[in-house]
């Protein structure tokens, strides 16, 4: 692949083949439009982070990830209000997207991407059944079918929208199986989603 990324090795299993197949792709897109992309992970620990700097020469697109597995994390890593996770609960639309805002106010990158969920065996309700995961993306607003919040709206929990605000998309998915199914379904889907997000390079943009 052009810009000195190698694709990964040692494959082993249909559920790896696919997550290369998805981060080489994500690269190229990326570096198409010279983008950096920001993670912030709660359920899946570093899963995603992991799978994208699993490829080689991923440091040309990927800026950093945050592992925010407790609340306090989410609070001090991201400038979440303690208080929007109390009202909401840590997973909930609302903090998923002020996840995916923090990241990105946090980082030095175009794109991000936040999950938070219930992986199991314990934790689950009535309401928030283990399986639960709460997805966000940020881009462009520009660029994507997310919407923009307006400027100066109340995002993550106290922050301000910049002038020039990202889109945000949010949506809930319900896994089936145990714990680390749960975490390699939400591996998948973030990665999968963000790629249908991102719209077609403009006309004559080529992988860097």
């Amino acid at each position: 692949m052009a810009g000195g990324l190698v694709k990964v090795d040692a494959v082993t299993t249909p559920a790896e083949a696919e997550t290369a197949r998805m981060v080489e792709t994500l690269a190229a897109q990326l570096l198409a439009r010279g983008w950096m992309l920001a993670t912030a992970e709660s359920c899946t620990g570093g899963l995603i982070a992991a799978a994208c700097t699993d490829l080689a020469g991923s440091s040309t697109w990927f800026e950093r990830g945050f592992v925010t597995y407790s609340n306090a994390a989410k609070a001090q890593m991201l400038g979440i209000d303690a208080a929007l996770i109390s009202q909401h609960g840590a997973v909930s639309e609302l903090v998923a997207r002020a996840m995916a805002q923090g990241a990105l106010q946090h980082a030095h990158a175009q794109v991000a991407l936040a999950v938070t969920g219930v992986a199991g065996p314990g934790g689950g309700s009535a309401d928030k059944p283990v399986g639960t995961v709460w997805f966000a993306w940020a881009l462009p607003a520009q660029t994507s079918g997310a919407s923009a919040p307006d400027a100066g709206a109340d995002l993550a929990g106290g922050v301000s929208a910049p002038a020039q605000a990202p889109a945000l998309q949010s949506e809930v998915m319900h896994f089936e199986g145990d714990r680390a199914a749960v975490r390699q379904a939400t591996l998948h889907h973030s990665l999968r989603r963000l790629l249908e997000l991102l719209p077609p390079p403009k006309a004559g943009s080529t992988a860097a």
